[in-house]
């Protein structure tokens, strides 16, 4: 007859905790409801629990309170009513410490998949007291701890893991603080619902992309050569200094770029049809690793795919609406 193995409380304990947490967030959210891009914190949404260390000071004063009496000692009693009334105080400035702290969301910068999106959440003090101690977190990530002096807003950055292209929320983040002596945690939880653009990851061995196209006599590349000068036009995004009118500049005060015939002008068109890969995410990789590359070298370069297309450019602007468009092809808006 087989013996029946029961789990160990190692097993069951990390179950039961997650299940609370699971039930609290739920309870939390239905409670709170979802917050305004502003949220200034009120005290009926501001949690409180004493920490080990106030445990500990509670059963310590409590056994000063029990030797007092047994002893009728006067000097005892009043260390030990002191010491409750530090508690209390401890108490009170803990949750106060949250309260009037205003909260918004100050942006990320896209990622890759596979790195940490940066979310940077702005906290300000509009009260005329300082707020000591202050720390942003989501489960186990944590941000630094901060002081906000009275009229100063400070920004807290919070890591978050990617795994797969498109958009990130951050459903839920809490802000806390243990100030003063740690013997109280005081915190709040905010359901902001903040977004980043996660961009597909660029693949690791992608195969060379498609020849590059070149055209006679029109706009040339910065780092190419200039031929023989053919007249001035309106100055572009992207244009090289090198190439603007200056004196032309100072008599109409009207930014203009020299124009040269004969120049060469490379481009490359990255197609969504000609990529060979084996599923559409690895489509997607090659061309953003062909993507990344060209704007590594300053190469113009336009991007074709199902429905949409950008003529060849280049910059920070270019870049990001080619990567972008590749972070959201093919998923619905109920992905983000």
């Amino acid at each position: 007859m087989s013996s029946i193995r029961w789990p160990s409380p190692s097993q069951v304990l990390p179950g039961i905790g997650r299940a609370a947490s699971r039930r609290v967030r739920v309870w939390a959210r239905r409670r709170q409801g979802k917050d305004g891009p502003v949220t200034q914190l009120q005290p009926r949404r501001i949690y409180i629990l004493p920490t080990g260390v106030g445990l500990i000071f509670a059963l310590m004063t409590f056994a000063m309170l029990l030797g007092s009496m047994n002893y009728n000692n006067n000097l005892s009693f009043v260390l030990t009513f002191i010491l409750i009334g530090v508690g209390f105080v401890a108490m009170h400035q803990c949750q106060r410490n949250l309260v009037g702290l205003e909260v918004s969301f100050a942006g990320t910068e896209p990622v890759f998949a596979g790195q940490s999106a940066q979310f940077r959440i702005a906290v300000a003090n509009r009260s005329k007291s300082p707020r000591h101690r202050i720390r942003l977190y989501i489960d186990d990530v944590q941000s630094d701890i901060k002081d906000l002096e009275p009229a100063e807003s400070r920004i807290f950055v919070l890591p978050v893991s990617t795994e797969r292209r498109g958009w990130i929320t951050l459903e839920r983040f809490g802000i806390r603080t243990l100030f003063p002596f740690e013997l109280f945690r005081s915190w709040a939880w905010l359901h902001m619902y903040p977004k980043g653009i996660v961009y597909p990851q660029p693949a690791a061995q992608a195969p060379p992309p498609p020849a590059t196209q070149t055209a006679l006599g029109h706009r040339q590349h910065d780092a190419r050569g200039e031929e023989d000068f053919a007249g001035l036009r309106k100055f572009h995004s992207g244009d090289s200094p090198r190439n603007v009118a200056w004196k032309a500049y100072a008599r109409s005060d009207q930014l203009l770029s020299k124009q040269f015939a004969g120049a060469d002008m490379s481009s490359q068109w990255f197609d969504f049809d000609a990529v060979v890969a084996a599923d559409l995410e690895e489509r997607l990789s090659i061309l953003t690793r062909w993507i990344v590359d060209a704007d590594r070298t300053q190469e113009d370069y336009g991007l074709r795919l199902p429905g949409l297309s950008f003529p060849p450019a280049h910059g920070e602007s270019h870049r990001r609406q080619c990567l972008e468009a590749l972070a959201l092809f093919g998923l619905d808006e109920a992905d983000g």
